[in-house]
């Protein structure tokens, strides 16, 4: 039953609030149990409707969630309203249904809150937020705290308002401490003014709707701005005229205790959500259960903490409290606890408690009946079509792209993808050898993709449209030209035809400024599986194939020049790029321009395999791709090793020669069946004296660590076992000579050891 004010009395009660603070929380609802008003305003968009305002006390409801109002001709012009369940807007929502009082938001409708955010104030420049006008306005409770001497504005809060023990409402007060510090400062910015207008106006229509008290829930900031005597209505009438505004909608979406963060950018947020969590939901043993918590997500990391630390944090945290001359311990004291106490001074631990319980990442949902965000509501009935059961068990989905149905499910997991939606995943690698036409996908829905949906949601409307818009700019915005032929691939993968264009002019401009060899290199790979994957999905790369071509007459142009005068690392870098091309290359050259490619690409191998200044870790590798190409018989290749380690080459360039030739698919094999190879390679490591031998050992393991064991195995077993034929021969008479094989078994076993431990 609605309480009527005493005869004269003012029916608005004026609840001044910190945003997300558990102490206003409770305060308010204290109050509103005692004005039992006839209407409750809150601060928040006005256009929610009362059906969208009910779903609150939905049992499906379950903060922290975000009422979000978009443009529905360009969702990425949006705001959000967040709210956590120790905020007291959310309070006063729930408190309002569980009464079954009427309850309106009162602050300017969307359109008008997104119109603003795009046209800029006379003058030229955007409208500045409050803060920017007012040094306090940020922050107003903060800032009565720190006059106070406190460093946590909740708690100070708690100390000096809510536990008053006159039984007063402390609100009264707090707007009148608010009109000071507006009157500290200059006038408010035009959009805050028309804020507060809009604010009035409602406020007036709720007196005129009910003969009981009207009770609004505003940041403590508008307080003043609100009581009466208001000025009149046309003042504020007049401030509203000619605003902007635009089509909007408004819906309710999960949200996390992190989104509610200072640190993620919201304007509003606060420094430790769950803390604030905690302190609502827990109001006996605060500390000690707050503790016991900490100890558990400690002991989850293997790190000892026993019950006697959780009891000695909690008494340093009372001390510190009471020698600082507050009631009850705040978050300051518990965290100088915790670290002193459980975490033994480091930092890291501290940390993981930050991370998990000072912050946390509780996330919130929404009942299914609830408006949808339109990206939301084209995913989920896309996966109906689609049949793909949205389910928090994982799956394994074989895919079998010469079906029509499954290359569809490929292209929508794709498209997820692009947009951050992780609900698949790719277990198996896309193209192998000669290309496959089966993909294997892990699916999992998890909660924290509603999330994901939503910051995804700015980029369009639909699946498609908003995979485009986003892979687009990332191709446009991309400093690195992997980047963009990852872009590229993406594209094709999700069959983002709007997008293709673009992106191929992004990596035009991109190529065109990119004079590295090597980032030359790495890109083409991505382009030549975008070109065979395409072919599976039917997709048309004819320009993609004219790309890969251009830019290998670049790399071979360039090759020359990148290959002189390099260190070891950056050896490293050319090598593996090289691998990488030509690999791609091979797949490519099914095709008759690909072949010319890889023919000139060959060609520019030939002309640095007959230079000297080369690192030795390319001129092998380069020695071993003609030789795997077919342009170098091997009889040649091997006579190119053997003068690498002949006498006169430094043994650490004798060892980069060995590795690039060596490393690499195929390199043990290589010397399992070639003993001519082998022997070669036996005979240098035995003429190696110790000094050098040391030096080039840390080379040769790398080489041999690559190959398998089995093929390490052989080459020990090769080594070991004396050759036959001619070659036994040959052995018997350099024994004659004077060489004594049973001196020689010492570094046998030494060689032995190298090559695997063989016996």
């Amino acid at each position: 039953m609605t309480a009527l004010p005493a005869s004269g009395a003012s029916r608005v009660f004026i609840f001044g609030v910190r945003h997300h603070g558990p102490g206003s929380a409770r305060s308010v609802v204290a109050e509103l149990d005692r004005v039992k008003p006839g209407i409750v305003l809150i601060e928040g968009p006005a256009d929610a409707a009362p059906e969208l305002l009910a779903l609150a006390a939905d049992p499906g409801m379950a903060p922290p969630v975000a009422l979000l109002g978009y443009a529905p001709d360009e969702p990425n012009v949006s705001a959000f309203w967040p709210f956590a369940v120790f905020s007291p807007e959310w309070q006063a929502l729930t408190w309002a249904a569980a009464h079954g009082v009427p309850v309106r938001f009162c602050d300017l409708p969307t359109g008008m809150v997104l119109a603003h955010r795009e046209q800029p104030e006379p003058g030229g420049e955007l409208a500045p937020r409050s803060e920017e006008g007012n040094e306090f306005a940020s922050d107003p409770i903060g800032s009565l705290a720190a006059a106070a001497g406190y460093d946590d504005p909740e708690r100070w809060w708690d100390d000096v308002i809510e536990s008053r023990l006159d039984g007063s409402s402390p609100f009264d007060a707090l707007t009148s401490a608010m009109a000071e510090l507006r009157g500290a400062g200059p006038a408010e910015p035009p959009h805050e003014r028309r804020r507060e207008a809009h604010m009035r106006l409602a406020l007036r229509a709720a007196l005129k709707d009910t003969d009981g008290p009207v009770a609004v829930v505003c940041g403590a900031w508008h307080a003043p701005a609100l009581r009466e005597p208001l000025p009149p209505a046309a003042h504020d009438t007049a401030l509203l005229r000619g605003t902007p505004r635009r089509k909007t909608a408004l819906a309710w979406v999960p949200w996390t205790h992190s989104r509610l963060a200072a640190a993620s950018g919201y304007g509003a947020g606060i420094t430790s959500p769950g803390w604030y969590h905690h302190l609502f939901t827990t109001p006996e043993q605060t500390i000690i259960r707050w503790m016991t918590r900490v100890a558990g997500v400690l002991r989850e990391r293997d790190l000892p903490v026993s019950s006697a630390h959780v009891i000695e944090a909690v008494r340093l945290a009372d001390t510190l409290a009471a020698m600082r001359g507050r009631p009850l311990a705040g978050l300051a004291e518990v965290s100088e606890s915790v670290k002193a106490v459980l975490c033994e001074g480091d930092e890291v631990a501290a940390a993981y408690v930050t991370r998990e319980l000072v912050v946390g990442e509780l996330l919130g949902a929404v009942p299914q009946g609830a408006p949808a965000v339109p990206l939301d509501a084209d995913l989920r009935a896309q996966a109906k079509t689609l049949r793909l059961k949205i389910d928090a068990l994982e799956r394994t989905l074989a895919l079998d792209l010469r079906k029509a149905g499954d290359r569809a499910r490929s292209v929508f997991l794709h498209r997820l993808g692009v947009l951050g939606i992780g609900w698949g995943t790719v277990t198996e690698d896309l193209v192998r050898g000669t290309g496959t036409f089966h993909e294997t996908w892990a699916l999992r829905w998890q909660p924290e993709l509603s999330v994901a949906i939503i910051d995804a949601a700015v980029w369009g409307t639909t699946v498609a449209s908003a995979a485009s818009a986003r892979i687009v700019s990332v191709a446009q915005a991309a400093d690195r030209l992997g980047v963009v032929t990852d872009a590229v691939a993406a594209v094709l993968l999700g069959a983002l035809d709007d997008a293709l264009e673009p992106v191929l002019l992004a990596l035009d401009a991109r190529a065109a400024a990119d004079a590295d060899v090597v980032s030359l290199m790495t890109a083409v790979p991505a382009l030549v599986r975008a070109v065979r994957y395409g072919d599976v999905r039917g997709t048309p790369t004819a320009s993609l194939s004219a790309v890969v071509d251009a830019l290998c007459v670049r790399i071979c142009a360039g090759l020359p020049a990148a290959a002189g005068g390099l260190a070891d690392d950056a050896a490293v870098a050319l090598r593996d790029a090289m691998d990488s091309l030509s690999g791609a290359l091979a797949l490519h050259a099914q095709s008759a321009d690909g072949e010319r490619t890889r023919a000139r690409w060959l060609a520019a191998l030939r002309v640095l395999a007959s230079r000297r200044d080369v690192h030795g870790l390319v001129a092998g590798r380069v020695t071993r791709m003609l030789a795997d190409a077919g342009t170098l018989p091997w009889p040649a290749a091997a006579r190119r090793f053997a003068a690498a380690l002949s006498v006169g080459v430094p043994p650490v360039a004798k060892a980069h020669w060995a590795e690039g030739f060596l490393s690499g698919s195929g390199g043990g094999l290589l010397l399992v069946h070639d003993r001519d190879l082998l022997g070669v390679l036996d005979g240098w490591v035995a003429s190696l004296r110790q000094d050098d031998f040391m030096a080039v050992l840390p080379l040769l393991r790398r080489t041999f660590g690559e190959f398998t064991a089995p093929e390490r195995a052989s080459i020990g077993r090769a080594v070991r076992v004396p050759p036959s034929g001619d070659a036994l021969a040959a052995g018997a008479a350099a024994q004659a000579g004077g060489i004594d094989y049973a001196r020689a078994a010492g570094a046998v076993a030494a060689v032995a050891a190298i090559l695997g431990g063989a016996a």
